[in-house]
Parts: structure tokens; C-alpha cells; sequence
């Protein structure tokens, strides 16, 4: 198969009349971010550990969930559990509902056409399935850019797609003093011969948000295709792929408050013309050519309803939001500016606790660069004795890579990695305090 490229007179990048190039659409006056509305929507968060309630900051690693999810999971496995395409009821209904969360995820990542969403496992499965598919277009000689900022779900499996096409692969570095992508250095590594840039919405170890819309124009000048893993970025801001203009993304439902799934989105033409991996019965159309084996069907009940969370939380903010992607855009809104807050107290009082070094952005000024994610190592403790110092006060914080292991090797700090405090719309000021007050009897 030749190579897949975009260039303008390409029909891969002919885009169709109206299609979307901006940001959030204009909204009405939002009423004041409601932390409390939120947390009775998830029961986890009454959880108690030795008297105190429990302080979830592990959110990077897997949100909390919606009671709501919880029962949608429960309720189609109890009133629709059937396998796709048949012509009884629960089938059906089963159906319906697949079909339901196809157009929710549509509405989420900034898409028009529901057929272009795929649901799978997990993203790195999803990732693996299409870098073999992608790598059949490749060939000795092409070029295919990764970062040292990136999860290795989204490393890996094009660094062993070039391997098997024989091409190359180049890594984009990092700016150590504040663990943003070097921009030059991307540019410097585009030519005429990259067929593919992957790269991160935002850093899931230091919270380091990426110009996503920059790097794919800059991508796209050359004709390479752009993968955006957006896991990270998904429960902290608005996903918006005809915005950005990305070619595939990915993102996985259970950090952005649902499910064990993953979710992988594409252009359809693309999808439609790479050659996917199935067996042969299977549908030749979208999504099914992507969409191999009997899915999660449970689990993408979940997603919607995960969906529908979001979309309520912006109708709740801004009743007059007309549709779900308005009221979608309405609850990222609220979000990101009750987030900044919150990340800000936090990196104000981490900076006034000696021994501990905070490795990403701390400019209070550039807030609008990061999402409320702090990776962080102490002078004395290792990440992993203060996670478990931390966990047995009732604070739950992550510690290691992450999977994001070249940045932990970019920044010398692997075998122990860091500590990683994840903050997400339900947690409140009085947890940042309480984290704090305790880091200090350090």
C-alpha cells in the first residue's frame, strides 16, 4: 500500500464545507463553579480511612466515577445484556444504546460524524492496532516523530511500527527547567519524509499542556499525519478535533470519570482506506472494521453516561446551553477555571515546603499552560516511602513513572521516578490545604 500522506490536493485532507476551525463557541454568563454539585454526584468520595475522609489525588491514574455510571454499567447488564445485530429486544435496546454512545463521544471529542468513533479495550490497545495498520504504509526511509514527554502508549507502539517498515524514528526532547515540549527541536526533526508525529494533548506525569493546534499545522506543512494521545488532557479541557484539525486521537473513558474503555478517533477517510486487522465476517464499514470482537458493551453504557455527567454539569453552570456539545463546552469552561485555582494554591504551598521541588510548570502566570497535575520529588524521602506516608493519612497520590518513563529517564530521576499529585474538579481547596498541612510536618 503507498504511503499515507497529506498534501492540499490530497483527498485525505480535502475538508468538507463548514467544517469547525475554532475553539469553545461563544457561551453565556456561567454561574459560579459548583464543587459541591459535583462531589454528591460520586459516592466514592464519602469514603473515610482512620476517622478523616480520604483525599482522592490519584485521579491521573483512573477518575472516581458517577453514581450514574455505576448504573448504567449495572443496568444494561441486568435489563440489555445481548450481542450486537440481533433482532430480539434486548438486542435492540442494546443497539440503541451503542449507537447512543457512538454520537455522546462524538459530541465530546468535536466530531460530526459518530462512525468515526471506535471503542476498544483500552488506548494502548487501540494505539497497537492502528500503528500496525498505519505501518503497512510505511516504508525504508520515512520518518515518524515521537517526544521524550509522551506515555509509552503512545511511544512504544510506533517505535515497533517503524521498526518492523524499516523507518525512522526521531525523539523530540524536552525543556528539563519546566518538562514542556521543545518546540524547536520538533521543528527541526519535520522533513518531507515524516509520515507521522505522536505526540500528547498534556503530560501525564508533570501536567504540561502541549500547542496542540501549533504542532499540527506544523506537522501537516510537511505532509505527516498527526496522532494526539488527549488521555490526559480529557477530564481537564475541551477535546476538539476539527478545531485542532488532528488526524487520529485517542483518549480512554475511565479518566474522564467512566468505564475501563478506550476510545480512538479518526478521520474517516483514513479509516476507511488504512487496512485494518479482522476477520473476515466482520463489518468492512465504520466503526465496525475497527471495532474487532464483541465489545464492552456494559462498559460503553458507562461512557455514556459518563458523557451525559459532563453535559450536565454544563447545563448546570449555563441552563440555556442548547445542545450537549454547548453544554459540553459550558461544564470545560467551569472546569479549567475552578482547576487553575486549585493548581494554583497548590503550587504556591509546595513552593514554600523546603526539600520539595516541584518539576513542570510554577509560573503562576502560565496556569493556562498546564493542567492541575504536579509531579514532585522530596530531598529526604523516596517517591514511593511518601506515597505510603501519604496514603496511611488518608491521602492517595500516585508515585513512579507513570509509564511515562523517557521523561522520568530525561530527567535522571528513574529508578524511583516522582510523586504525583492529581487534582480534578471534585476535589476542593480544604483537600489542597490538608495536603499541604501534612507535607509540612515533614
Amino acid at each position: 500500500m503507498a504511503p499515507l500522506a497529506r498534501s492540499p490536493g490530497c483527498p485525505l485532507v480535502r475538508r468538507r464545507a463548514g467544517a469547525y476551525h475554532g475553539g469553545m463557541t461563544s457561551l453565556p454568563q456561567q454561574k459560579a463553579f459548583d464543587v459541591a454539585w459535583c462531589r454528591e454526584q460520586f459516592p466514592a468520595l464519602s469514603r473515610s480511612l482512620t476517622g478523616h475522609p480520604v483525599v482522592f489525588f490519584d485521579g491521573p491514574a483512573g477518575s472516581q466515577v458517577p453514581r450514574r455510571v455505576a448504573d448504567a454499567v449495572s443496568g444494561y447488564l441486568l435489563r440489555t445484556n445481548a450481542n450486537h445485530g440481533g433482532v430480539f429486544p434486548t438486542s435492540r435496546e442494546s443497539d440503541a444504546i451503542l449507537r447512543a454512545a457512538h454520537q455522546a463521544l462524538a459530541d465530546l471529542l468535536g466530531s460530526d460524524d459518530p462512525d468515526t468513533i471506535v471503542f476498544g479495550p483500552n488506548m494502548t490497545s487501540l494505539t497497537f492496532a492502528l500503528s500496525r495498520a498505519l505501518g503497512r504504509t510505511w516504508r525504508p526511509g520515512d520518518q515518524i516523530v515521537v517526544t521524550l514527554q509522551d506515555h509509552d502508549a503512545n511511544v512504544s507502539p510506533w517505535v515497533l511500527a517503524a521498526r518492523d517498515a524499516g523507518a525512522t524514528v526521531h525523539h523530540v526532547g524536552i525543556r528539563a527547567e519546566d518538562c514542556s515540549l521543545d518546540m524547536d527541536d520538533l521543528a527541526q526533526k519535520l522533513s518531507p519524509r515524516t509520515r507521522l508525529v505522536a505526540v500528547s494533548g498534556a503530560s501525564n506525569a508533570a501536567g504540561t499542556i502541549n500547542p496542540v493546534a501549533e504542532i499540527v499545522r506544523l506537522a501537516h506543512q510537511v505532509g505527516a499525519l498527526v496522532f494526539l494521545d488527549a488521555v490526559h488532557l480529557a477530564p481537564h479541557g475541551l477535546l476538539d478535533v476539527r478545531g485542532w484539525d488532528c488526524d487520529f486521537l485517542a483518549c480512554s473513558a475511565y479518566k474522564f470519570f467512566g468505564p475501563h474503555v478506550g476510545v480512538l478517533w479518526g478521520r474517516r477517510e483514513l479509516l476507511t482506506q488504512l487496512p485494518a486487522y479482522k476477520v473476515r465476517p466482520a463489518p468492512n464499514d465504520l466503526p465496525g472494521r475497527w471495532m474487532t470482537g464483541t465489545q464492552n458493551h456494559e462498559g460503553i453504557a458507562g461512557t455514556l453516561a459518563a458523557v451525559e455527567y459532563l453535559a450536565d454539569l454544563g447545563r448546570h453552570l449555563v441552563p440555556e446551553a442548547a445542545t450537549r456539545r454547548a453544554a459540553i463546552e459550558a461544564a470545560f469552561a467551569g472546569i479549567t477555571v475552578y482547576e487553575r485555582g486549585l493548581v494554583g494554591r497548590l503550587l504556591a504551598g509546595l513552593a514554600e515546603l523546603p526539600g520539595v521541588k516541584v518539576w513542570g510548570i510554577t509560573n503562576p502566570k502560565r496556569l493556562d499552560q498546564r493542567v492541575p497535575t504536579a509531579a514532585v520529588t522530596h530531598q529526604r524521602m523516596r517517591p514511593a516511602d511518601l506515597a505510603v506516608w501519604l496514603a496511611e493519612r488518608g491521602i492517595f497520590v500516585w508515585h513512579g513513572n507513570f509509564y511515562a518513563l523517557p521523561l522520568s529517564e530525561a530527567l535522571g530521576l528513574e529508578p524511583d521516578g516522582l510523586l504525583r499529585i492529581g487534582l480534578l474538579h471534585y476535589n476542593t481547596a480544604e483537600e489542597v490545604r490538608r495536603l499541604l498541612a501534612t507535607l509540612a510536618e515533614l
